[in-house]
């Protein structure tokens, strides 16, 4: 059944009016619902309920509130995904997996060997359209919430909010080269549920000497095994062995 996300509080036996444009089109030209159908929607506070179409109008679609749905699809940890600019088809890419794979929140941000640069306008225009698809992945993959995109445009800017992690991992090929194997897992081994993980990744042309010097006391460095991994490619793989250790092994 077809999620959605409305921002507000929820309780059964309520209603609510669905007014986003994108979200209207979707519930009446793809899935083609019509009065009394039921669908699922995603409140604050990651509650889900199985709700019934009211009322279908030009400007807005009215819902009721059946019964909340006991449900539970997200990671018990929040991890963000900090990587540096790639190419927009390839970032994009990044984050629709990234989102189907439990991320938390992305950071795009402008690094050193990033071949893309973006002035504040493009920026803005590109966090909208992020936005968009990390939604859509959301809904598609029965998330119970909508991760945040950001952008960064200086790499230190990120350093300055270290502290509001309870783990910082930064992804570095080279120790992957030279056979680090036990830093990645170590961690995952102590993370308890709730909390906070930045996981950093380089752009195409890697971290630069200046960024690692900048992290590598203050974060763990990890390898991701004996493939050199593409930049996006790294985080899906970072993601999928966390969920692995967390979803199945508990």
């Amino acid at each position: 059944m077809q999620r959605y996300f409305l921002n507000e509080n929820a309780e059964q036996h309520q209603r609510f009016f669905i007014t986003s444009k994108d979200d209207i089109h979707h519930i009446t030209k793809v899935m083609r619902y019509t009065v009394g159908d039921e669908m699922v929607v995603n409140f604050n506070q990651q509650q889900t309920f199985q709700v019934r179409i009211v009322d279908i109008s030009g400007q807005s679609i009215e819902i009721e509130t059946i019964h909340r749905l006991d449900i539970h699809t997200e990671l018990p940890i929040k991890i963000t995904v900090a990587s540096g600019l790639i190419k927009s088809d390839k970032y994009e890419w990044l984050l629709q997996k990234a989102t189907e794979l439990g991320a938390y929140a992305f950071l795009a941000i402008q690094m050193d060997r990033s071949i893309v640069k973006l002035n504040m306008q493009k920026a803005n225009k590109k966090l909208e359209r992020w936005q968009k698809i990390v939604k859509e992945a959301a809904e598609q993959s029965y998330r119970q919430y909508i991760p945040s995109v950001n952008y960064c445009s200086k790499f230190k800017d990120v350093y300055d909010t270290m502290s509001e992690y309870d783990y910082v991992l930064m992804a570095y090929e080279e120790q992957a080269k030279c056979g680090e194997t036990s830093n990645f897992k170590t961690t995952l081994s102590q993370v308890e549920e709730g909390a906070k993980v930045l996981l950093l990744f380089g752009p195409e042309g890697g971290f630069s000497e200046d960024e690692i010097d900048l992290f590598s006391t203050h974060a763990t460095v990890i390898g991701l095994g004996p493939r050199i991994l593409r930049a996006e490619t790294a985080p899906l793989y970072a993601l999928s062995a966390i969920s692995y250790e967390i979803d199945l092994m508990g």
